[in-house]
């Protein structure tokens, strides 16, 4: 079975870290047509932080996704990035969640929430700077940053600020 590829980038945003945040996603693909179609995704939240807001936005990426994909990640967070790419994950999970300073893993249901979004994609993650005219990391600082200054923002369960 030939896989989709995926083109995923993020961005997070948070206004006080922790403040009112946002995750602004934009998802490209090419149909067997050679049409290129893409996606934007983006929800503010309140209380919460950049680290969180970067993580859900790579979630709800993944959670968009109706079958499985050969999915390219970029992000300007390397939190996100060196997680995967440094491999902290099998770290983390081998010392039951609990970083190199033997304290609790920040973060970890959102850790977890991605690593089940991801089961079934083939996967790879590329750090690009963030704020250097990249266009479509621009896009995503854009929905990110319009979500977090938006009403009706949701509340992030998860964190304990």
């Amino acid at each position: 079975m030939t896989l989709h590829e995926v083109q995923i980038y993020t961005d997070g945003a948070a206004r006080g870290n922790p403040g009112n945040g946002g995750f602004g996603a934009l998802l490209r693909f090419r149909d067997a047509n050679g049409q290129i179609h893409e996606r934007e995704l983006s929800e503010g939240f309140q209380l919460t932080t950049n680290n969180r807001m970067e993580l859900l936005g790579v979630i709800r990426a993944f959670q968009a996704l109706k079958h499985p994909c050969r999915v390219h990640v970029q992000t300007d967070s390397k939190y996100v990035a060196d997680a995967f790419n440094k491999d902290w994950i099998s770290s983390w999970k081998r010392k039951g969640w609990k970083n190199a300073k033997r304290e609790p893993v920040a973060n970890r249901d959102l850790w977890e929430e991605l690593l089940a979004a991801m089961d079934g994609h083939e996967v790879t993650f590329g750090w690009i700077k963030g704020h250097a005219g990249h266009p479509e990391n621009e896009r995503c600082d854009a929905l990110a940053t319009a979500a977090a200054d938006g009403e009706n923002l949701s509340r992030d369960i998860g964190y304990e600020g």
